[in-house]
């Protein structure tokens, strides 16, 4: 089967090497049952799981892009609360000075969890490491998981109260973390031969459309080469706005459904919560940009 009559793509998958529910290869293989004709897995500050997949072998006729989503701090001069993600596509994944800005990443994460913990037995919930990820020797661990870990132990009924209640952004148990200047992440993607790209826009909250179109001409300033337009969050109103400012911008348009798999099971590989179809002409511009 060639990829070309395939429809939709999918460039914001989650893997087991960060908060997704799923391997590598389990994703691949759901990847070829929904007939998707390309996919990133774009872990959270890891590219563990895009090198799993491709050491494991692309099964044909599926196009597969090196993919990441790093945690950032946005330019000062917008204020924007928590991170702003870029996604990463297409790079070399053996680039030493990416591999360094991750594992810096990934130092303050290990860094982050224990203080989480140790705020959370403050407020008489006693959690261990073990009880987050008996298996986590290798895993990129991360709220999601002390989140999944509260909901096993009976502490919260859902995700959702688990970051509502303790680990959202204010509350009790929450710990701010380093994040990458965005100009260095975007520098970096670009110095490791790849794309990096603004992901769910329509998700910054603190910007009207006047500020997110001068944050966008911001970061494409600094090397950004494109904006996630296609996203389960997104509506049909904010699709169409995204759409015209990358053209106005003379941005790619890409789209992923920012899928974890059981962590948030309404959202589905491919067609998010059931609308999204992101078309494949956008990988091929992304292919012939790199």
């Amino acid at each position: 089967m060639d990829c070309e009559p395939c429809s939709s793509i999918d460039l914001h998958i989650h893997s087991s090497a960060s908060d997704g529910s799923f391997a590598p290869t389990d994703i691949l293989d759901m990847a070829l049952s929904l007939k998707l004709g390309a996919i990133a897995i774009t872990d959270h500050d890891t590219i563990k799981g895009s090198r799993d997949a491709m050491e494991a072998g692309i099964p044909a006729p599926l196009k597969f892009l090196s993919g990441v989503e790093i945690s950032t701090a946005p330019p000062p001069q917008f204020q924007i609360s928590g991170s702003l993600h870029i996604l990463g596509y297409g790079f070399r994944l053996d680039d030493p000075g990416l591999n360094g800005v991750l594992k810096q990443l990934q130092t303050a994460r290990k860094e982050r969890n224990p203080r989480i913990l140790g705020k959370l037995r403050e407020l008489g919930i006693d959690l261990s490491m073990a009880d987050v990820r008996p298996d986590a020797a290798d895993i990129q661990l991360g709220r999601p998981h002390i989140a999944a870990a509260l909901l096993k132990k009976g502490h919260v009924s859902s995700i959702e109260e688990a970051f509502a209640r303790y680990l959202g952004n204010g509350k009790p148990a929450y710990v701010d973390k380093y994040r990458v200047p965005c100009q260095d992440a975007i520098g970096t993607i670009q110095e490791a031969g790849g794309l990096a790209v603004l992901a769910h826009p329509g998700l910054i909250r603190e910007l009207d459309a006047r500020s997110l179109e001068q944050l966008v001409t911001a970061l494409a300033a600094m090397g950004l080469k494109g904006i996630e337009v296609y996203f389960p969050q997104h509506d049909p109103t904010t699709t169409a706005q995204l759409a015209r400012l990358a053209r106005r911008s003379g941005l790619l348009q890409t789209g992923g459904s920012d899928f974890h798999g059981e962590i948030n099971p309404d959202v589905r590989m491919g067609s998010g919560r059931g609308d999204l179809n992101i078309p494949y002409a956008l990988y091929e511009k992304i292919i012939a940009l790199l």
